[in-house]
């Protein structure tokens, strides 16, 4: 019994320093916030956008398992961080990441459950993997979005990988703001499906700031 309060321990212990590790593109486009989202509450937004995704929409996806997923596929970033698609192709991180994860679960007793969860992710092939995809990825185009909002980026004085993307060159030289570049470069790269297309031309066009005591400014 000891062994298992043991390993609960460590493992939450292990997961907790995802509240440390900040997001890179937030840091890469540096973000003038007082404190920019780590990579634990990404996971949070994620999970909340999904159900909120799921009931308004009607999907016919099991929005339990797509919780579970969020809450997993991350894990790997306790070992390799926050590494973004302009560091590193898809397949070496994948590489690293199922590496990572291996130890991170290495004591869990339902690890292969978790892992092959993890795995389902990284391929895209079934109904849940791409809704959890398309989650992960419209709340990086949120979050942008409301750091937009609130002036935080100053794209003249930023240097980072992803302006040397041809598409994110492009927009920028055309006057787009950066998450109006953002989120273009979302709804391009990332086939979201009518729904979450929706939702992602919804918040570029407005201004989705919400004070939960007034309601949405």
């Amino acid at each position: 019994m000891e062994n298992k309060a043991e390993t609960v321990v460590e493992f939450y212990t292990l997961c907790n320093k995802l509240k440390q590790v900040i997001r890179t593109g937030w840091k890469d486009w540096n973000v003038k916030a007082d404190r920019l989202e780590s990579v634990a509450e990404h996971i949070y937004s994620t999970q909340m956008l999904a159900i909120a995704m799921a009931s308004q929409y009607g999907y016919e996806v099991d929005i339990y398992k797509v919780v579970i997923m969020l809450a997993v596929h991350e894990l790997e970033e306790i070992v390799i961080g926050d590494l973004t698609q302009f560091q590193i192709t898809r397949e070496e991180k994948s590489k690293l990441g199922h590496e990572a994860i291996a130890g991170v679960l290495k004591d869990i007793i339902d690890r292969d459950k978790y892992i092959d969860l993890i795995m389902e992710f990284d391929a895209r092939e079934t109904a849940e993997a791409k809704f959890a995809y398309w989650c992960d990825k419209l709340d990086a185009d949120l979050q942008a979005r409301l750091y937009d909002l609130d002036g935080l980026v100053d794209v003249s004085q930023v240097k980072t990988k992803a302006q040397e993307n041809k598409d994110v060159k492009t927009m920028l030289d055309k006057g787009y703001s950066w998450s109006e570049m953002w989120m273009t470069f979302g709804q391009m790269r990332y086939g979201y499906d009518d729904n979450f297309l929706s939702v992602s031309q919804y918040a570029k066009k407005n201004n989705i700031a919400y004070d939960s005591k007034k309601g949405r400014e």
